[in-house]
């Protein structure tokens, strides 16, 4: 239970709330600002509830009703935004698996946010390329959200993982994958991941510009 003077006091300030360093993130803590549990490592913000602008403004501009009820794979769970986003802003509930590589990342969750999330969710603590290489369930939306703090690892560049990535999918279903773009070499990166790899895998993608990343979708149709 977070004390309410740290809730008011963030709307001031970024209260610190916990530190839960691993070997995986050994700069792991939860934060509070202006109300929002983000979630932080020493250069980057791996989830901040409904604030997580670039999967927000990315849902803004497709047909999220698509998702409705729904099976929906997020890889890299974090404090879960992705699912809060759909919940709270949108209305919406789904069935969530969500994989998160860090027992840390998944305590925190349980610590502060488990309650909050009011769909069938269910986590799994593995290595997102793995699971996505063995996993025989099929999903309508699938997120990937894939940083070690500020940087995606090689593995999740590769063309094997997004043909993993594409199995898993439902006829009709989309992915969406989360890229920097704050850099132009972040940016010439993902352009060129998208132009020969993941349009390659994906003919109908699209490259959305939101909040200083870019998000990757599979299929323009799913745009409103």
């Amino acid at each position: 239970m977070i004390p309410t003077w740290k809730k008011w006091l963030s709307y001031l300030t970024e209260v610190h709330i916990e530190s839960a360093p691993s070997d995986i993130n050994p700069h792991l803590y939860v934060s509070m600002e202006k109300g929002k549990l983000q979630l932080c490592t020493e250069n980057a913000i791996y989830s901040f509830d409904e604030n997580y602008h670039n999967f927000a403004e990315a849902f803004s501009k497709i047909d999220t009703n698509k998702v409705v009820d729904q099976e929906v794979l997020i890889l890299g769970f974090g404090l879960g935004s992705i699912p809060l986003i759909l919940q709270n802003t949108f209305g919406l509930k789904a069935h969530y698996t969500g994989i998160e590589l860090d027992e840390n990342v998944l305590y925190l969750f349980d610590q502060y946010r488990s309650e909050k999330i009011h769909s069938n969710l269910q986590l799994i603590c593995a290595d997102a390329q793995i699971f996505a290489a063995t996993c025989q369930q099929k999903f309508q939306l699938i997120c990937s959200d894939i940083f070690l703090d500020n940087e995606i690892p090689d593995t999740f560049w590769s063309l094997e993982y997004l043909e993993d990535v594409k199995n898993m999918l439902q006829e009709g279903g989309a992915v969406m994958m989360n890229t920097l773009a704050l850099t132009e070499g972040q940016q010439a990166q993902s352009s060129t991941y998208f132009e020969q790899i993941f349009k390659q895998v994906f003919p109908e993608a699209i490259k959305l510009a939101v909040h200083r990343n870019y998000i990757l979708l599979s299929d323009k149709a799913w745009l409103k």
